[in-house]
Formats: C-alpha cells, sequence, structure tokens
C-alpha cells in the first residue's frame, strides 16, 4: 500500500529528509551538513552539486533505514531555503554559477538604486516585499549581467532559472519538470502576489527573459515522478513550498490570527492573515501563507537573518564551545549584572529594520565579561529580535481589519516555535518573558519537513484540507511568562538602543 510520505528539506546549513507514516509520524531521518562558501565580504554561496548529492543522499538513506520500499511512498514533499538563487543550462543541468543564497548581500547597490528611481514603490505594491538583496530578482540579474554569454543564453532560451525547489525537481525528474509552486515564486520580487502570476512589468525591469522561469503551481500538485533509477522506482513528487510556509503548514496554523515562528540559521515568523493581503506599515512582509487548489491564503511575515547563526559564529568563529547546545548552559552562568547586547547584524538587519549595510556588534562590554554573557546575549537577541516582529505585526494586524483582529485576539497572543533553536528550554523561557505571551512547543519539532510531507499527503488523498480535521500538530510544552512586564521592557529598551547604534539609515 502506498501511504509513506517523503519529506526532503534543503536547508541553508544542512540537507534532512524525513519518512513519515500516512498519519504524519516520523518513522525515519537523514541528515548531511551543507558548507557554505564565504568569496566576500557579504556574499554567502553554496555548491549547487553539494545540494543535489546530499539531497539524493538523504532520501536514499531515509528510505533504507526505515525499510521502506520505493514503491509504498505515496508523495514526496519538497521543502528549501527560499530566495537561493541558481541558473542552469537546460542540455546538460549543471548550474552555470555557485547558488547566491539568501544571506548574501552582494546587490544590496542595485537595490538602493531601485529605490532611488522609486521602482521599489511598484515592487512593494505588485509583490508585498521590500527591495533588499535578500530576494532572488537582484542576484539573478547580477548572475545574467556577470556570467559571461549568460545573458545571450537566456534570451534564447537555453538557461532555466530556479530557486533550490525547482532545481531539486529538475534534477529529480531527469529534466523533465521545470516549476514551482507559488510560495517559491512569491519570494523572487517577480510574482504579483495580487494576480498569482510572473510580472512582465517586473521581468522588463530587471531585464529577465521570461523563457527562463518555471511554471508555478499549487504547493499540493503533481510536479512530475523521479527518475527511476535515482530512488529505484518512479516516485511522485507531490508538494512544495518554501520552508516557512511548510513550517507554516507543519505548525497548523490554519486560521486567520495564528503565528508561528522557526528558528534555524535566520528566525522567521509568519501571522496568518486569510484571504486578505494585509498591506504593511511596519516594514514587514505582505506574502503568501500557501496556494491550494488555486485559492491564495496570504500571511505578513517578518524575517530575521541570523538567529541560530549568532550561536554557530560563537562555536566556529569565536569557539567559545565546541557544541551549540553548550551556549544554553552557559548562558544559566551568567553574571545577571552584566548588561551585554548582542546585535548580531552580520549580514545586515531584516524587518522591521531592513538596513543591509548594518553590521554586528557587542555592548556593554566589561572587564568582568565572559563567555558566559557573550553566550547569553546571543540568546536573548533571537528573542529581542522576535519582539520587534510581533509589535510590527500586531500593529498591522490590528490596524488592518479591526473585526478580523477581534476575532483571533486570543489565538494570536500564543506564539508556535520550531526548529533547531526551540531545543533550548532558556531560550524560550526567555522568548516567552520577553513577549509577555505563551510560547508552544510541539511534539515535532521538525515542522518544515512535517509540513512538505503534509502537503504530498494532502495531494495523494490521504490527508484532509486545512482544517480542524487535520490532527499533526500536538504541544510537547508550554512556556508560560514568569518575568514582570516593567523588567522585560526595560531589557528590551536596551536591546533597541544598541540597535539605533548600528543603523545606517
Amino acid at each position: 500500500m502506498k501511504d509513506a510520505l517523503l519529506a526532503l528539506d534543503q536547508g541553508t546549513t544542512s540537507t534532512r529528509a524525513i519518512l513519515h507514516d500516512a498519519a504524519l509520524v516520523p518513522r525515519a531521518t537523514a541528515q548531511l551538513a551543507l558548507t557554505q562558501h564565504y568569496p566576500a565580504p557579504g556574499w554567502v554561496e553554496h555548491e549547487p552539486e553539494d545540494i543535489w548529492r546530499a539531497s539524493l543522499a538523504v532520501l536514499r538513506d531515509a528510505l533504507a533505514q526505515s525499510g521502506t520500499a520505493p514503491g509504498e511512498v505515496a508523495g514526496i514533499g519538497i521543502t528549501n531555503q527560499r530566495e537561493t538563487v541558481l541558473l542552469w543550462d537546460r542540455a546538460t543541468g549543471r548550474a552555470l554559477h555557485r547558488a547566491i543564497v539568501w544571506q548574501d548581500r552582494r546587490t544590496a547597490g542595485a537595490c538602493t538604486q531601485l529605490a532611488e528611481q522609486r521602482a521599489a514603490e511598484e515592487i512593494t505594491a505588485k509583490t508585498g516585499l521590500l527591495c533588499d538583496p535578500y530576494f532572488s530578482a537582484t542576484k539573478l540579474a547580477w548572475l545574467l549581467e556577470n556570467i559571461p554569454g549568460a545573458r545571450e543564453a537566456a534570451e534564447r532560451g537555453a538557461l532555466a532559472f530556479g530557486t533550490v525547489d525547482s532545481f531539486l525537481l529538475w534534477r529529480l525528474t531527469g529534466g523533465r519538470v521545470h516549476a514551482t509552486d507559488a510560495t517559491n515564486a512569491c519570494r523572487t520580487m517577480l510574482y504579483d502576489i495580487h494576480r498569482g502570476d510572473w510580472d512582465d512589468d517586473l521581468l522588463k525591469l530587471f531585464r529577465i527573459p521570461r523563457a527562463m522561469l518555471p511554471t508555478i503551481r499549487d504547493c499540493a500538485a503533481e510536479f512530475g515522478t523521479t527518475d527511476p533509477a535515482l530512488l529505484g522506482a518512479a516516485v511522485p513528487v507531490r508538494g512544495i513550498a518554501g520552508d516557512q510556509h511548510a513550517a507554516t503548514l507543519g505548525q497548523a496554523c490554519f486560521a486567520p490570527g495564528m503565528l508561528k515562528s522557526t528558528y534555524g540559521t535566520g528566525c522567521f515568523a509568519l501571522l496568518n492573515t486569510g484571504d486578505v493581503p494585509v498591506a504593511s506599515r511596519n516594514r514587514l512582509l505582505t506574502t503568501l501563507a500557501w496556494q491550494l487548489q488555486g485559492r491564495r491564503t496570504y500571511a505578513l511575515e517578518g524575517a530575521i537573518f541570523v538567529a541560530g547563526a549568532a550561536v554557530q559564529w560563537l562555536r566556529d568563529g569565536l569557539r567559545l564551545f565546541a557544541d551549540a547546545a553548550e551556549s544554553g548552559v552557559l548562558a544559566r552562568q551568567a553574571d545577571p549584572a552584566q548588561n551585554v547586547i548582542f546585535v548580531p547584524a552580520f549580514v545586515g538587519l531584516g524587518a522591521p529594520y531592513w538596513d543591509a549595510e548594518a553590521r554586528g556588534a557587542i555592548l556593554g562590554l566589561t572587564r568582568g565579561t565572559s563567555p558566559a554573557e557573550i553566550a547569553r546575549a546571543a540568546l536573548e537577541s533571537v528573542a529581542f529580535q522576535t519582539r520587534d516582529l510581533v509589535e510590527a505585526m500586531e500593529a498591522d494586524w490590528g490596524a488592518s481589519r479591526g473585526s478580523m483582529a477581534n476575532a483571533a485576539a486570543e489565538t494570536r497572543r500564543v506564539l508556535r516555535v520550531d526548529g533547531g533553536m526551540v531545543a533550548s528550554d532558556w531560550t524560550m523561557q526567555f522568548l516567552a518573558d520577553l513577549l509577555g505571551a505563551p510560547v508552544d512547543r510541539p511534539e515535532v519539532r521538525e515542522t518544515t519537513a512535517l509540513g512538505a510531507a503534509y502537503l504530498a499527503g494532502l495531494q495523494a488523498g490521504l490527508l484532509p484540507p486545512p482544517g480542524p480535521s487535520v490532527a499533526h500538530w500536538r504541544l510537547e510544552r508550554r512556556f508560560a511568562p514568569r518575568m514582570g512586564r516593567e523588567e522585560a521592557d526595560q531589557r528590551y529598551a536596551a536591546w533597541k538602543d544598541a540597535v539605533r547604534r548600528v543603523l545606517t539609515r
């Protein structure tokens, strides 16, 4: 019986596959680290072949671990790091350049020029995004300008552009399918979120030929079947969603007003706004939550570029500890009288500041500062940045439609969390304290892969559409606020002061 669901989660620092049963219970997991390359300050790249080899390896490993034959898999769901750009030759399938990662800031100057030309206003009106190097369009334009012969090849239809999902789908299907889903398309700065299609005016603005773009489909759809030589049988690919959208589904944030935040390399919070695309007054993003059966569900999103990456830097750059899990142990040992603030703006600041030129800083250092205080400050920075997002979201949501906001008031006061950092009880408790709201941690913490598996199961007819009958989300622990509001507000004010010191505009 075909009742297994295989999720491929291709992230910024690792690639994993998780084999789920028809009830979305994880049965086997395989994971491989992914090397990042930094060829220049602010530049971040991945080797496309590393992405492909790791993806294929973990898919095979998850099947082998679980003893599942490929013919028993009802569908594969793909979820991926968003905004990362690849460009490849249609004839050979080979990439022309390393993938330019979402964190990369090389096109900050181009975004500044667009803002000066007032093109940024058109971009936001159509895409819901801010004109920032975070998104795909300027990265793709850079590739076309800087790879010899690329623009001419693209114009004659010889090249294919894609985010990571499209590249993997192309490889998995043996080059037969060049497609993406609406959630990945909406992060390119080339997609009109109101019409649900690529926008010709934006393509002209960035000088990108339409012929190189993938076909856009629903998140749950028939995306083709894998080349039988890869997994041992032709397996249908039935779901695709960008990682944060998949996590929103995995967290079962199906009702307007529900909020989730994922803590990985970065941090990304999404607030479900239903069928209404809420225009932000606080420099958040208006984006798709998902698209099913041609119907778009929207969200407000706040993006934090550095969350877990700050802990990785302390581990790998400063060598304060050997294992990231030690950061929480150190934080508990920190002197409470030391008021160290860490602003981790390694690649600029995301929402609600959107300052590509800001750089990181550690403030409040004294002779008494030790690794414990710095580790605590790194973990606290995640909570401070989350409060930035939540306050901006509540202001936008409340201003959009009072009746909707009031109806969902109790729901939105709970934050559902997932990702690697949520394993730290210390960090989650500080997050609840700073927000003054409950933080719910689910039993299954890999909710990104869970959402991808859900989409595959939905398309395969094994699972119901989003709603109360979907029962894959289960609470593991709720963290209730303990800190007094006066203390929380004082700590947050110190954070805001530190951020002002690094902003460049």
